[in-house]
């Protein structure tokens, strides 16, 4: 029961008995490591799913048994309680080992079933932001407790990490942020070599940061996983005796003895010293003993002689250790595995089922040396890739507080009707997206004479050989989504770090959209990319075009020509394709006139849907000089530019079909000017057919839902817009 109830990943049962995975003693560059590591991970990740069945199936008959039965509980038998394996008799025998720590024979610590769990993390920065992910994503697989995270952030960390969470929407999760940039005052005076910087340093001042009526927190860095329930972790804080108000892994280096390298003078330490990756925090005991004061004084002290720190808040922890070492708990070593350079941390367990949680805490991550890398290498990957989505599952007996726009999601979609042959459109409108802004790092300030333009667009795996190419014809800054799993988002990842064209761009925001449901949801990808600019005005554009060179300056001068801070126009940039996948791109508007004339080029949709860019009047931008008004007519889709005040797209129209047409139409119901620019254009290069256009070409049904949305949007229209938007329907009945 033990291995079920308990999802360990790190073992496999051969005649009764947990063996360790063959992959463990393949080396990072044997002859079996490249074939075999992709078919480990597969395993690992179809035994996570079995685990995950297994667990749910288990708590049902438990709570089944809990509710027929008596009750057993102490007192009042109202509480129940979470018993996990391997935190009762094998964990204090694991700990006997480990000196100091004596543990109390057959008792098992006990977390009430729908306990709190407090964990604190400090994350600054788009790197930290991704790896947060990660670690969050270990400690959901596991937990059957409700969690409550605190972070301490930059701005940075908490636009992203605040819109990750709101869209993850993980039942009993809590998440509350704590301003890092306000605490720099706090340790800003302490010099410190560290890679982390400043934010390495802020774990010292949690006991003034967190709620001051928080008695307890575990805290963790960025850079941890863990390979089992963080429940067991919490009920160490039952252990705890007297004065202990640090639980902390002795450090599983040499750093602190002192004989790394000749002169090597490391801060003072208890013995190894200790690994602050993981804390076990008592912060009503810290207040109470002043550890403010305490810190600081030590600080102090040891800089006149140190003058600078080199492992950020760990060496100053070790010092006042070293002063009051009643202070510590020491945990297993097993919960704090450091993959450093020279660790000792293969000597921390006989078995890797042992473990509990894997710190990467080397400057080379994946790439340090331990004869169990692989294994450790394929247990982070298989959580950097997991469908974050299997993560929304309720806690059985455990209610989460009421979420207000929960409560509301689940009203709409309560109210829309099941049997309607259009259901699964209609709910995809009010699907929630778990979405990651600037999933890359991103820079930029725009130009102070508020003539910036954003190129917008959105994008699926199948198209990202476009990015380069975009980036070479475009210079200001990008704004894309991207539609991806999260096994996805990692090879985009990979593919964009390996890319000096899009590493050497730091103003291209790339948010992630991860996939849910059964539709490419185009025109909320749209929204999220258009909705993080900090440009005035962006061009609307697509991920199959590539604008002319030069087409930034030229959008920003005509910016200032036309007026656009004063007036309410959509500027429009010609749009032709050409079917040939090799292009000599035209470098002028005079040698695309003549690409025309040969039959390389075409007007956008020529052969398809002349309709959709007929009103921008290609016969008269042939000779055109200054920009000239156009109308709007039924169907019409140019590609514009716009102030970023500019109305959403409509969410009811997923994958192809509609989706910028509605977008047209809503612009001029708002009475903007259609002004097409004369020396601009954009080519749509060749591709294979969308999954989407094939499905609407394919289905009949998908298309006489399109017809009914259609239908709606124009009928809201006329509501929202009154008289004047009866043209739309008119026009639509003529066309």
């Amino acid at each position: 029961m033990s291995l079920m109830s308990f999802p360990y990943l790190l073992v496999v049962i051969q005649d009764g008995k947990p063996v360790s995975l063959s992959p463990l003693e393949s080396q990072p560059h044997s002859p079996r490591y490249t074939a075999s590591s992709q078919r480990d991970r597969e395993s690992l990740e179809v035994r996570m799913r079995e685990v995950e069945e297994e667990n749910r199936a288990l708590r049902k008959q438990l709570s089944l048994a809990q509710s027929r039965g008596p009750s057993h509980h102490r007192g009042n038998h109202s509480k129940t309680y979470s018993m996990e394996e391997g935190t009762g008799d094998s964990e204090s025998l694991r700990a006997g080992i480990v000196a100091g720590n004596s543990s109390e024979c057959g008792q098992q610590p006990a977390v009430e079933k729908c306990e709190t769990i407090h964990v604190a993390i400090v994350c600054a920065g788009y790197n930290a932001s991704r790896d947060v992910v990660t670690l969050v994503k270990s400690v959901l697989f596991h937990r059957r407790n409700p969690l409550h995270f605190h972070l301490i952030a930059d701005a940075i960390a908490k636009q992203i990490l605040a819109t990750l969470f709101q869209t993850w929407m993980v039942p009993a999760v809590r998440i509350d942020f704590y301003d890092a940039d306000e605490l720099k005052s706090e340790v800003s005076w302490i010099p410190n070599k560290h890679y982390s910087g400043i934010y390495g340093l802020m774990k010292l001042v949690l006991t003034k940061t967190l709620p001051s009526n928080l008695e307890r927190v575990i805290v963790l860095d960025t850079d941890i996983t863990f390979a089992t329930d963080i429940a067991e972790l919490w009920a160490v804080f039952h252990k705890f005796k007297g004065q202990q108000v640090l639980g902390l892994v002795e450090n599983q280096s040499d750093w602190y003895l002192g004989n790394l390298w000749k002169n090597h003078r490391p801060w003072p330490a208890l013995g190894r010293g200790y690994n602050t990756g993981v804390i076990l925090l008592l912060l009503d005991k810290l207040r109470k003993m002043k550890w403010e004061q305490m810190w600081r004084l030590t600080a102090e002290r040891e800089l006149m002689s140190m003058l600078s720190t080199s492992l950020a808040d760990q060496d100053i922890f070790n010092a006042v250790i070293k002063q009051n070492p009643f202070l510590v708990y020491q945990l297993p070593c097993f919960w704090n595995v450091q993959l450093s350079d020279h660790t000792r941390s293969e000597q921390c367990y006989r078995d890797v089922s042992d473990l509990k949680v894997i710190h990467w805490n080397s400057p080379k991550k994946l790439r340090v040396k331990n004869k169990h890398v692989e294994f450790f290498r394929n247990l982070y990957l298989t959580f950097l890739e997991y469908d974050g989505n299997l993560l929304r599952r309720e806690l059985f007996g455990c209610p989460s507080e009421a979420d207000i726009n929960s409560e509301n999601l689940q009203k709409q979609l309560s109210e829309l009707d099941e049997d309607d042959l259009c259901y699964e459109f209609r709910r995809e409108r009010f699907t929630v997206h778990r979405t990651h802004l600037y999933f890359l790092h991103y820079e930029y300030e725009p130009a102070s004479d508020n003539t910036d333009v954003t190129l917008v667009a959105q994008l699926s795996m199948d198209r990202l050989q476009m990015l380069e190419a975009i980036c070479k014809h475009w210079e200001g800054p990008i704004s894309l989504a991207l539609y991806l799993s999260d096994a996805e988002a990692q090879q985009f990842l990979r593919y964009a770090q390996g890319s000096e064209v899009l590493m050497s761009r730091h103003n291209v925001g790339y948010h992630i959209v991860y996939k849910e449901g059964q539709f490419y949801p185009v025109n909320l990808l749209r929204n999220v990319a258009m909705k993080h600019i900090s440009t005035p005005y962006m061009f609307l554009s697509d991920i199959d075009f590539l604008p002319m060179y030069g087409l930034y300056e030229y959008l920003r001068k005509s910016v200032i020509q036309l007026d656009l801070a004063n007036t309410k126009k959509a500027l429009i940039v010609p749009a032709f394709e050409t079917l040939r996948y090799r292009l000599s791109f035209p470098k002028s508007k005079a040698e695309l006139l003549s690409m025309l004339d040969m039959g390389t080029l075409f007007t956008f949709r020529y052969h398809v849907w002349t309709k959709g860019h007929a009103p921008t009047n290609f016969a008269k931008w042939r000779t055109a000089t200054t920009p000239y008004r156009v109308e709007w007519e039924a169907d019409f889709e140019p590609y514009v530019v716009v102030r970023k005040d500019c109305p959403e797209y409509d969410r009811r129209f997923v994958g192809f079909g509609w989706n910028k047409v509605a977008h047209i139409m809503e612009l001029d119901a708002q009475e903007y000017e259609f002004t097409v620019l004369p020396n601009a254009y954009m080519i749509h290069m060749p591709h294979a057919p969308s999954f989407d256009i094939t499905k609407f070409r394919s289905n009949k049904q998908y298309r006489i839902c399109l017809k009914t949305l259609k239908e709606e949007f124009q009928q809201d229209m006329s509501r929202h817009y009154g008289f004047a938007a009866l043209k739309y329907l008119t026009a639509e009945n003529n066309s």
